[in-house]
């Protein structure tokens, strides 16, 4: 797994302000998410000759 993009106190908090607890591996599983994202996003900035990541690039 790549370095942690996310503030798991942060994840939890969002977490409980919905009325949930977390798992213990939530913060790994929503990082992995986030790093496929960012993978993906930037092909396809790659693929229209841009060499920024917009929003609609996710």
């Amino acid at each position: 797994m790549a370095d942690s993009l996310i503030v798991q106190s942060k994840v939890k908090e969002a977490v409980k302000a919905q009325g949930l607890r977390t798992d213990s591996s939530l913060p790994d599983a929503l990082n992995d998410k986030i790093v496929k994202m960012i993978a993906e996003a930037a092909k396809r900035a790659k693929e229209n000759g841009r060499g920024t990541l917009r929003p609609y690039d996710l």
